[in-house]
């Protein structure tokens, strides 16, 4: 009988210990993996949301920066670390856009991940030299189809989601536009600036100079017109039925990353997704909060890796 009970103490204990030990999750600082250098998109979304999960986690969450590679370094780091909850990576369209562009990944973008949520997405813009005569998305395709081979557009690099959503919308439209690839956004826009490209594809950020007269937002991506250019009209409502490319941005921890733990991560994702202040911090710079939930964000992650595989076959694109 004491035997026994001993027996049931000890498995008593055990429970309570272990059970002690799961509910001090998070019991030291969180590491959040940003795939790309400081001062980019994902910094401009990953520092705030950071900051938001460590108000209601109550543990510091630390951002870390491993460049290189289209954030594959990053990405193979994220997926060989433990899966406990402590390591975070922020993973961009480039996620699901990789598989078709690089054979030979050191890792599976779907099984070697445990999704937590998606965070924010970022339409871009089209933009045209202000000399560039269509003003139109309509006027741009028929210029395009009258001119083939010789409407030039920037990118800010082959296989970027700038040159995907060329290569879609020469598909859908039916046309050949002339893809320029450049050494990083930047680049790009400075060319249609100075008249060396007539067209580019950029993010919101870029609105200023237009506003400034120095280029011509001529449509969004996005289904939606965004807030910051009411007046620029999307692609979709100029004609391009079903037209949409948007940046995004999302969490994913190791696979095997505990549902308890999962359920912890997204609940400080999402409550910080609907503060105001993160809100009126990310949407000022153009983008979207965009929550969801951990299973909802790996189907989106899987019907974009689809998309874009298509588009990548499609237009025949191979990294040099």
């Amino acid at each position: 009988m004491k035997k026994f009970i001993k027996h049931v103490f000890c498995a008593a204990a055990l429970a309570v210990s272990s059970s002690a030990a799961f509910a001090a999750f998070p019991d030291h600082a969180v590491e959040l993996i940003i795939p790309y250098p400081p001062g980019g998109t994902a910094d401009a979304v990953g520092r705030p949301l950071a900051d938001g999960m460590q108000k209601r986690l109550g543990v510091p969450v630390v951002v870390q920066y491993k460049a290189g590679a289209s954030g594959t370094i990053a990405t193979q780091y994220a997926a060989r670390a433990k899966p406990d909850g402590y390591t975070l990576i922020m993973v961009l369209a480039a996620h699901a856009i990789n598989p078709s562009l690089y054979p030979n990944l050191p890792y599976d973008s779907v099984k070697d991940f445990t999704p937590v949520s998606m965070v924010a997405k970022l339409p871009l813009v089209l933009y045209t030299n202000p000399k560039f005569p269509p003003k139109t998305v309509q006027e741009f395709i028929d210029y395009a189809k009258s001119h083939p081979g010789a409407v030039s557009v920037g990118s800010a690099g082959n296989g970027n989601t700038s040159h995907l959503a060329l290569e879609l919308f020469n598909n859908m439209a039916g046309v050949k536009l002339l893809h320029v690839p450049y050494k990083g956004g930047g680049p790009s826009i400075t060319a249609a600036m100075g008249g060396e490209v007539n067209a580019v594809f950029a993010g919101p950020d870029t609105l200023h100079l237009a506003q400034a007269g120095r280029l011509h937002p001529l449509a969004v991506t996005s289904p939606q017109r965004l807030a910051l250019t009411p007046n620029t009209p999307t692609v979709q409502e100029s004609g391009l039925k079903g037209y949409e490319v948007q940046g995004w941005y999302g969490l994913l921890a190791p696979a095997g990353t505990p549902d308890d733990v999962v359920k912890v991560l997204h609940k400080s994702v999402s409550d910080t997704l609907a503060d105001p202040e993160f809100a009126k911090t990310v949407e000022a710079l153009g983008y979207i909060p965009s929550p969801s939930t951990p299973a909802g964000f790996m189907d989106y992650i899987k019907e974009e890796m689809a998309r874009w595989s298509k588009v990548v076959k499609d237009a025949d694109i191979k990294l040099q």
